[in-house]
């Protein structure tokens, strides 16, 4: 409060206007007795201009207006003396990667124009690097410095983060002496914090923790230091590291999109849609073994029909059992004891999620009610069916019915799984046995069967796999994000900030 009162020159009462979460400006009065600030929404129509109290660390910049006046915003925005006085948890220097080339082809701009302003508004110092190559982002963060900052933002798409969340997390097990190479090894958690700034094709990752896909509420998740903890599941084929992964591990269907449109990278975006009806259309299926440990310790049900919420309830308790349980059992140990369950069979689609994938096309996702920070993942088998039936499901995605209503589909809540297609397995071995012996080396000559093709790839958060059989781990809150989930009305939130965002630059 002090570092407040030394902005609007003394401790008496006085009104100003601040922007905040959600980029919507209010009308805010200082409260010195109670030491708060009590705001009014300006806005007549829905919420009849009712007082309400906001948190001080909301704030970024103020603008000082007289007690009297009813006109708004003819006063001065300010950046504030001591912008960290409010609360700890803000960043004072970040590292940002700027992709130029990939998704929207326009993250730079989107940098210099919506996002750097603010930064500098909040008196936030960065570092900026843009990428040249593949990989740039993941290669140069085992080089710098990291200490010195207290975040790394990526400013691009899915594929962006994905190479900052490698470096980052690839570092701190590097300097911790962790094999990466060694599937039940437990992994040290990263404490710096990502913050995305979307300008991709989807936006996937970003749409499924903030609610929505806006440069401007991205950048104000990172300047308040708000903290979002992640689940990182790891894959792994004959005890060698292959990828991390944050949204989406999917064999056959959408891996099968991906290996087409990968082809296709002249047409650009659209490239998604065209190899997804190509896909369709073939209606290949693959058999193989899935085999996993279900996750007892979680609270939820991916049938459950609440999704996961800023400040979710289930994360915190099921983070806290699976602690529990580690501190009395090992990790080893449960991993040794906890019983596998198998399932055998030809699937279209086997899809490993360890959040909602949702997006602009699909607002609900591939599992609505999966969790961001719960150490599971939802694994969902979409058995042989009708090219028909298949259509139904996947229209499931983009409307609100419950895509797990069918007879062919399964889905479970898994902390670890291993899947082999049928032409890997030993055929002298038992299947039962399959999820507590390694993988032998996978055959890539296969013998002549039925089926046109006989192994799928993996999508691995939009980058494809080479081996089909592949063990996976989730790591729980294994990374942490300038995010605090979804809220509510986040898109009304966005919609109403242009104006305010504009006149406060």
């Amino acid at each position: 409060m002090a570092a407040m009162e030394q902005l609007l020159g003394g401790p008496r009462p006085r009104l100003v206007s601040s922007l905040g979460l959600g980029q919507r400006s209010w009308e805010v009065t200082l409260d010195e007795e109670r030491g708060r600030l009590a705001w009014r929404d300006p806005r007549p129509a829905r919420r009849g201009g009712e007082n309400c109290f906001v948190s001080t660390s909301e704030i970024i910049a103020v603008e000082e207006t007289e007690l009297d006046k009813k006109q708004r915003n003819i006063g001065k925005w300010q950046k504030m003396s001591k912008p960290h006085a409010f609360t700890e948890s803000r960043p004072k220097q970040l590292l940002v990667y700027i992709n130029p080339y990939g998704g929207k082809r326009q993250g730079k701009r989107i940098y210099e124009q919506k996002v750097a302003p603010l930064f500098s508004l909040a008196a936030i110092s960065t570092d900026v690097v843009i990428t040249e190559h593949a990989n740039h982002a993941k290669d140069n963060l085992f080089e710098v410095n990291i200490n010195k900052y207290d975040g790394v933002v990526c400013v691009g798409g899915d594929g962006m983060f994905s190479e900052v969340m490698h470096g980052l997390i690839g570092r701190m097990q590097k300097d911790s002496g962790i094999d990466q190479n060694n599937p039940k090894a437990p992994l040290v958690q990263c404490n710096i914090r990502i913050g995305i700034i979307p300008a991709g094709s989807t936006d996937c990752i970003c749409y499924s923790t903030v609610g929505i896909s806006d440069p401007v509420t991205s950048a104000l998740h990172i300047i308040l230091g708000d903290c979002q903890p992640l689940d990182v599941s790891s894959v792994h084929h004959n005890n060698t590291f292959l990828k991390y992964s944050v949204s989406l591990l999917g064999y056959g269907f959408y891996g099968d999109i991906l290996k087409d449109s990968e082809k296709k990278r002249w047409m650009g975006p659209m490239r998604y849609d065209y190899s997804g009806f190509k896909t369709f259309l073939s209606h290949h299926y693959y058999e193989g073994t899935v085999c996993f440990q279900p996750a007892k310790h979680t609270l939820g049900s991916p049938r459950d029909k609440d999704s996961c919420r800023a400040g979710c309830y289930i994360c915190k308790k099921s983070q806290q059992q699976l602690a529990e349980q580690h501190k009395e059992y090992g990790l080893k140990h449960e991993d040794d004891e906890e019983e596998w369950k198998v399932i055998k069979g030809k699937f279209l689609a086997i899809n490993a999620v360890n959040m909602s994938c949702a997006c602009p096309r699909s607002p609900k996702g591939l599992s609505p009610a999966a969790h961001l920070a719960d150490g599971s993942a939802d694994l969902i088998l979409v058995r042989k069916c009708s090219r028909f039936d298949f259509l139904r499901y996947l229209v499931r995605h983009t409307n609100q019915d419950d895509q797990f209503d069918f007879s062919f589909v399964d889905v479970y809540r898994v902390k670890r799984f291993q899947f082999t297609s049928k032409f890997s397995e030993d055929n002298e071995s038992n299947v039962t046995d399959i999820g507590k012996k390694r993988f032998g080396q996978f055959c890539r000559d296969h013998p002549a069967c039925c089926c046109n093709i006989a192994n799928s790839t993996w999508n691995c958060d939009g980058e494809t796999l080479d081996s089909s059989a592949i063990e996976v781990r989730v790591h729980c809150q294994l990374m942490k994000l300038f995010a605090r989930g979804i809220e509510e009305n986040c898109k009304d939130e966005a919609a109403y900030s242009q104006r305010s965002i504009e006149l406060l630059l």
